[in-house]
């Protein structure tokens, strides 16, 4: 008897000195896709986090940790979506920057918004349809949302956002976006941002628009191809362009002699 006492003794005494688990919640994900005219893109996404009771003080702590990685913060918080949501398969992320923003407080729970901002390459592709005139369609591919039965969707606590460049029209769109509501694709001139969400599927995902380059940008864009080209040529002449005038100074005043 004096042993199954014992026992639930202290069996009670490690369930009071457990320590108690953090909570960490993403209730919501808004990514945002912009495209460049290199076919590369600059993404942001933004997490809203909601944190319970004594989370909130370890939160703090992880903010005011140094050398803090994402990987890092996926275990910390127990979360597996944060993550890059849009990558390329055959190259890596460039420029990467991870903010976590400082905490909204709300009695004894509290809320932030951690901020991710990232480069990828390849996210359009590229075709030149007429002079000056190009068009930009969207890789699929590059979605790492998560996987359902039919493929790859939207959760039902995320957006996504592309915002194309001024001027651009938009020539196809599967599914059509949420945002700006509307049935017909012409409808959509002098538009920049396009949204999907609600659990929009993916697998099947398409989206182009074109882009017409004035002749200023056709002109810059003849000059960086050159230069790119050519660098380390230009750099080279230059080099021996710079050594050649400090010779001739040399020679004409240092000592002028020789």
């Amino acid at each position: 008897m004096r042993k199954v006492l014992l026992l639930s003794v202290l069996a009670l005494l490690a369930v009071m000195i457990q320590p108690v688990h953090a909570y960490f919640n993403v209730t919501y994900i808004n990514v945002t896709v912009m495209p460049e005219l290199n076919g590369s893109a600059h993404v942001t996404e933004t997490y809203n986090l909601y944190i319970t009771g004594p989370s909130v003080n370890q939160y703090n702590s992880y903010r005011q940790a140094i050398n803090f990685t994402i990987s890092s913060w996926q275990q910390a918080l127990g979360i597996s979506t944060l993550t890059e949501h849009i990558i390329n398969p055959k190259s890596s992320i460039y420029g990467f920057e991870f903010l976590p923003g400082p905490l909204q407080y709300s009695g004894t729970s509290a809320t932030a918004q951690l901020l991710m901002s990232y480069y990828v390459n390849n996210v359009t592709i590229i075709n030149e349809t007429a002079p000056r005139k190009f068009d930009y369609s969207f890789n699929d591919y590059v979605f790492n949302f998560a996987h359902t039965a039919s493929g790859t969707a939207l959760p039902a606590d995320a957006r996504l956002n592309i915002i194309i460049p001024k001027g651009a029209k938009v020539v196809s769109a599967y599914p059509l976006p949420d945002y700006p509501p509307t049935s017909f694709i012409g409808n959509y001139t002098g538009k920049t941002e396009f949204s999907w969400y609600s659990q929009e599927p993916l697998s099947k995902f398409t989206f182009s628009y074109i882009v017409t380059q004035s002749l200023g940008d056709e002109v810059m864009s003849y000059f960086s191809r050159i230069y790119s080209s050519y660098a380390l040529v230009l750099y080279a002449l230059l080099v021996i362009l710079v050594v050649g005038v400090v010779a001739y100074l040399y020679i004409k005043v240092v000592n002028p002699k020789v």
